[in-house]
């Protein structure tokens, strides 16, 4: 189906030692393009090198030559299709998307094809990160003990994973033990510029972009690679070649001016920008940082700044390239060979940028400004990390929070329980006392902070010299240090400072996401009974990039994100509210009160230790030897085979239904008849009311499941430990208990089998209706699907037996997803709705649809018990409903491997 390149003539060359490298030379096609601004001329080129007039049209190209700061989002959406270099993802949600081309694999064999055929066409890689817990901690042996706890629970996840390293071609899974996927990628997977072979022997340059399965993706825009984060399906897509859709972006051009303080972090600068952006509102959005600020920021404070893109709202936290970011690939032991290509390559299409010459400014739809000088020591909390608060006030808006009401800012603790505390006795038998305030668990964690060397060698500097003025940490508070790469250890070790961090309680526990995603372990019985028994507001403190409720342990009320150096200052105060202005940390060996400022390091101390110890032959000598693993991942037995061998005993990875019954012909397009409606849902039924998350409760059809395979509760898992197995995921479906259904009186997981009228489980119905042979659709309201993109949220209705839904308006990713999974997606005239036709969700229907010659935006005429009604038909593409015709895009992939 699709055609030669319509641009093939803007195609240009270089040489350099003997090599031709081609390119596309943007700025011939449109004089205007040194307006753009450069996260646009990304998706410009992407769209210029892949256009086929199928996948990407011309109407792409045009439609993003024509960007222009007037787009306004919801007034004028403009849809593109996008092309990204690569994908990435983490276990959790990395795990189906493998399943999903294991069964691929098989379903071509069984269609008498080659399944080696099956592989990532674009580059993808998988970093095993998000099992590790922090079990145990403040011991030498607490890494090892965590990782081999590690393993024991997720072997048959690891199992399969080590399988697929080994089975497909252009796919790296690094092992556990390794890092943290963002920073992984930030110091060893980003290319900045691909280079690609081509058929006459020269090389093909282009941009690296890339989407990943986990929202921190945009971590690496810090680089200048242009990434974010996507659901499932869509990654999966990227990886069979094909395009992702989205919406041209208004891009908002925030300036930065000055020099940050010489005691300010990247972490007060990053909590900063995000409590100002997410105020400004810039959901949807690309944020495109210039200015001659930008210049005095190192690649890793980029790389922070980018990193909490999610909780600002952004879609995208981008740095274009400069010479610092070519100067941070050398540092990382990129080639100079590389780098110099990447420099040419740049130069030529006017994508590297000064920070200093406003004249390479581009247009933005808005601008704003911020001077570093006026940041100040911050951290975000109790509950949201938009939420800063500075150091200095931190004591008043603690105690504001405890008095406030119920919400984001208050515990609605009454005046005469502010006081309250509770005392426990420790293994050293001496009595220790909690409070409002107490802190409970003080984590250096997650990629957002460990991937920055100026945070993480000055709190290992802090810790020297609170160690040398005799401070010391109280025992029960939980203390841990998960680096965010081997490389963090390394360079923490030739600098001398980890002895001291071991001395605090900072021993490393792990190498991954552990605390900032709730794997923080549990806390000892005694201080949990204190906190339960008195009703304290505990807190946690983490370098983190979320502190939601709930998230970081279920007894730490409040949790503050904060620099590395902050987690342990406060753990050295134990409690939050301290005035660390007037209130010192504790004395020194003469008496003498010890106060932060004096334990506290400059900028330009730790840029000298940076400098002397943050050298490229770590990264040489880390990441030569990344997919070696630990000892237990290299003892871990896999077979040798190109088709995995599903075994019908486990719970957690499963053959997938979606080919069953497959034939190489297209299937004949049918009508659907006689259809009950599973679910009749209102406004704003989001993709965390349908996709399976969170735990699986004990009265649930998973839990049913489970049970009678004689596993028991205390190992049910997560869903999200289980996205590998349809079983459980699809019982999962819609099983949120906020669900409202109004075919059923009350608010949760259950339905109605209209036939009968009982009421059952939504799963139970579902099963009910496919012994009957009955086809489901779904009635919904406004914005469906709407939140974060989840593949389950359009694999779960699938498998439930769900035909079609029919809404009064859709996400636009999920209505995307729907079409992915072969889902008629039916969109309700203008005007109308369920009620307004009178609708109750008890009716029989009837869609009718053609035989042939579907068009996107048909009308498509529905019956429901004699009220007969017109719908739009959503899809909105060619390529929409070659995927319906062939039953989705995992099926679409299939015969067209077989062609």
């Amino acid at each position: 189906m699709s055609g030669a390149n319509p641009f093939a003539q803007f195609e240009k060359t270089f040489s350099q030692a003997g090599t031709t490298y081609k390119y596309f030379d943007l700025a011939s096609i449109d004089s205007k393009y040194d307006q753009l601004p450069y996260s646009i001329r990304v998706l410009l080129e992407s769209a210029v090198r892949n256009c086929d007039n199928f996948h990407i049209l011309e109407k792409d190209v045009q439609s993003i030559l024509g960007w222009s700061p007037a787009l306004k989002q919801g007034s004028s959406d403009v849809e593109v299709s996008f092309k990204p270099a690569r994908v990435i993802l983490q276990d959790f949600t990395g795990v189906p998307a493998v399943v999903d081309f294991a069964a691929m694999r098989d379903a071509v064999l069984d269609l008498g094809g080659n399944p080696e055929k099956i592989n990532p066409i674009c580059p993808a890689d998988l970093v095993i990160d998000h099992s590790v817990q922090v079990d145990f901690a403040r011991a030498p042996d607490a890494l090892a003990k965590n990782q081999s706890l590690e393993f024991e629970r997720n072997k048959e996840r690891f199992t399969f994973l080590k399988w697929g390293a080994k089975a497909f071609n252009n796919m790296l899974i690094v092992p556990p033990g390794s890092g943290i996927v963002h920073q992984v990628n930030l110091e060893y997977l980003a290319r900045v510029v691909f280079e690609n072979d081509a058929t006459d022997g020269s090389k093909i340059l282009y941009p690296d972009s890339v989407v990943g399965t986990d929202s921190h993706t945009t971590m690496i825009n810090g680089l200048g690679v242009l990434g974010w984060g996507v659901g499932g399906i869509e990654a999966e897509a990227v990886m069979l070649g094909q395009s992702i859709s989205m919406l041209l972006p208004e891009v908002i051009g925030y300036k930065l001016e000055g020099k940050l303080g010489p005691l300010v972090t990247s972490t007060d600068l990053v909590l900063t920008i995000t409590k100002h952006l997410r105020q400004l509102g810039v959901v949807g959005k690309f944020v495109e940082f210039y200015g001659p600020g930008v210049a005095e920021l190192s690649i890793a404070d980029r790389a922070t700044i980018s990193n909490m893109c999610p909780e600002y709202g952004a879609t995208v936290g981008y740095f274009p390239i400069d010479e610092n970011t070519l100067g941070y690939m050398k540092q990382t032991n990129r080639s100079e060979k590389k780098i110099d290509i990447i420099r040419q390559y740049l130069k030529a299409t006017q994508q590297l940028r000064n920070y200093a010459d406003a004249a390479q400014d581009p247009k933005f739809t808005q601008s704003i400004t911020l001077d570093l000088s006026t940041v100040v020591t911050s951290v975000s909390g109790p509950k949201r990390p938009h939420d800063r608060v500075s150091v200095s006030d931190m004591p008043q808006d603690f105690k504001s929070c405890l008095s406030s009401p119920v919400g984001f800012k208050g515990f609605a603790i009454a005046p005469e329980a502010q006081s309250a505390f509770g005392e426990f006795q420790w293994d050293d038998g001496k009595t220790y006392k909690l409070q409002h305030g107490s802190v409970v668990i003080a984590a250096i964690t997650s990629c957002t902070n460990t991937s920055n060397p100026s945070v993480m060698l000055g709190a290992g500097l802090l810790a020297k010299k609170a160690v040398e003025k005799g401070l010391n940490i109280l025992p029960y508070i939980k203390t841990s240090l998960s680096p965010g790469s081997g490389v963090v250890t390394y360079y923490l070790k030739e600098s001398g400072v980890i002895p001291y961090l071991e001395k605090l309680g900072f021993d490393i526990v792990g190498y991954g996401c552990m605390t900032c995603i709730g794997n923080s372990g549990p806390l000892e019985e005694n201080v949990v009974n204190t906190i339960e028994k008195n009703g304290l507001v505990c807190a946690g403190v983490l370098s983190g990039n979320r502190n939601f409720e709930g998230r970081i342990h279920p007894n730490t009320r409040a949790n503050y994100l904060a620099s590395p150096l902050l987690v342990i200052a406060y753990a050295i105060a134990g409690r939050v509210d301290i005035d660390f202005e007037k209130e010192p940390l504790g004395v020194d060996a003469n008496g003498k009160n010890v106060f932060l400022q004096d334990i506290w390091p400059t900028r330009s101390e730790i840029q000298e230790v940076e400098h002397k110890h943050v050298i490229p032959a770590m990264f040489q000598e880390v990441y030569s030897k990344i997919e070696l693993g630990s000892q237990d991942w290299q003892t871990l037995q896999v077979s040798e085979g190109k088709l995995f061998s599903w075994s019908a005993d486990s719970t957690y990875i499963k053959r997938p239904p979606f080919f069953e019954g497959m034939t190489r012909d297209l299937p004949k397009q049918q009508s659907i008849q006689k259809a009950r409606c599973l679910l009749f849902l209102g406004d704003s039924v989001t993709t965390d009311h349908i996709s399976p998350a969170g735990s699986i409760a004990r009265t649930s059809p998973a839990a049913r499941f489970l049970s009678e395979r004689n596993i028991t509760p205390r190992d049910f898992n997560s869903y999200g430990s289980r996205r590998g197995n349809d079983a459980i995921m699809s019982r999962g479906t819609f099983a949120n208990i906020r669900l409202v259904n109004k075919l059923v009186a009350k608010t949760g997981p259950r339905t109605v089998h209209i036939p009968s009228q009982e009421e059952l489980d939504i799963f139970d119905a579902a099963e009910r209706y496919r012994e009957e042979g009955t086809p489901l659709v779904l009635v919904v309201g406004k914005d469906y699907g709407s939140g974060s993109s989840r593949d389950w949220a359009a694999k779960g209705p699938f498998l439930l037996g769900v035909k079609a839904v029919i809404a009064e308006s859709y996400e636009r990713i999920h209505r995307s997803n729907l079409v992915g999974m072969g889902i008629i997606p039916l969109q309700f005239l203008p005007g109308q709705s369920a009620e307004t036709l009178n609708l109750t969700g008890r009716e029989v229907y009837n869609i009718a649809l053609p035989e042939s010659g579907l068009k996107p935006g048909q009308k498509i005429q529905v019956e429901a018990d004699g009220t007969v009604f017109e719908t739009i038909l959503r899809f909105d593409t060619e390529v929409d409903i070659t995927y319906y015709k062939n039953g989705g895009i995992l099926n679409y992939m299939i015969r067209k491997m077989l062609s």
